[in-house]
């Protein structure tokens, strides 16, 4: 027979309104049952991803391989590490590596402030249609196609352009800018500002939407100037969504698009235009060198994904403020 005790302690555990941990599967299934129409409109999304950008994901086991399109994927030649290898001690490893550190570092130094400061600018602007048609203009080179950005690009920074003669009255020798290895970097840089900046503003636009209004009207009752409300409450408020961009673009710092790189690049300005990304582009699609050019694309997505994790850790312990 039971002691008192324990028919108290039975009765308190049955009566406790403490939850029963369950499972995960066990809580997903209530959850999928709770919210099912919410899971259903999301199914599309987890469809597309698994189909187009996991199950492509077997195809990398080519890296390790000497690919031949007639044996396929599974019969080709067994070869380890040797496509690696052979990119680590290429003539190119070192030029591509600095060359695409080198563009993707000016266009986060350079780059990343401007969206910032733009949204702050706005955001003090009074007039509602100067701000929404200043919006508009800067929105609107993000939805022009990249072959006619660089179309654009290529013509005014031909030797006749409007650039080149307006830097000609400034003393600057008329040429064609794009084929000065020298000046690729800064025009693939203020381009990129020039493209994105007004596009990039819109998530910190809403970050500043989300800032009480009475934090402002208790800073000018203590008597706070404009520079001082920035510095006190705009920018403490956009921090967290500042630190989580900054994660993600640390994070594909050496994921440089090879579109604008190929559009722009020619034979004069491989020494500082030549990137990771396209030098894969040439190996894999023009000399047809698949298993090699999947190797370096391999490098380049596990330096990223190291780069996102330390970038991660960094921001969580610093600021309180990560992805995960």
């Amino acid at each position: 027979m039971p002691n008192k005790g324990e028919v108290e302690l039975k009765a308190l555990v049955q009566s406790s309104s403490l939850p029963i941990k369950k499972s995960c599967l066990v809580r997903l299934k209530e959850d999928i049952k709770k919210f099912k129409i919410v899971y259903m409109m999301a199914l599309p999304v987890i469809l597309y991803y698994l189909v187009f950008h996991y199950a492509p994901m077997y195809g990398a086991v080519i890296a390790f391989k000497n690919f031949n399109l007639a044996d396929g994927i599974w019969g080709s030649e067994w070869v380890g590490l040797q496509n690696f290898m052979e990119f680590f001690n290429s003539r190119y490893f070192t030029r591509l590596l600095f060359n695409t550190l080198n563009i993707s570092l000016n266009t986060l130094v350079w780059g990343f402030p401007a969206p910032i400061i733009l949204a702050l600018l706005l955001n003090e602007l009074k007039g509602k249609v100067f701000s929404k048609t200043v919006q508009t203009i800067t929105y609107l080179p993000h939805f022009i196609s990249l072959v006619v950005i660089c179309g654009m690009i290529q013509d005014f920074t031909s030797e006749k352009g409007i650039i080149v003669q307006l830097l000609s009255v400034f003393g600057f020798r008329p040429q064609n800018m794009l084929n000065n290895k020298n000046l690729f970097v800064p025009i693939y840089v203020i381009s990129n500002i020039w493209q994105e900046v007004g596009w990039s503003s819109i998530v910190y636009l809403a970050a500043l939407a989300g800032i009480e209004p009475e934090l402002y009207e208790a800073a000018k009752i203590d008597g706070a100037g404009k520079l001082r409300q920035t510095l006190s409450i705009t920018l403490p408020g956009l921090i967290p969504t500042i630190m989580v961009m900054l994660i993600l673009r640390v994070g594909s710092l050496l994921n440089v698009g090879y579109e604008k790189i190929i559009l722009l690049y020619n034979e004069l300005t491989y020494e500082t235009a030549d990137i990771i990304s396209s030098f894969t582009y040439r190996r894999g699609l023009q000399e047809f060198a698949w298993s090699y050019s999947a190797a370096v694309g391999l490098f380049n997505a596990v330096i990223n994904f190291i780069l996102l994790i330390l970038a991660n850790t960094i921001s969580k312990k610093m600021n309180h403020t990560s992805l995960w």
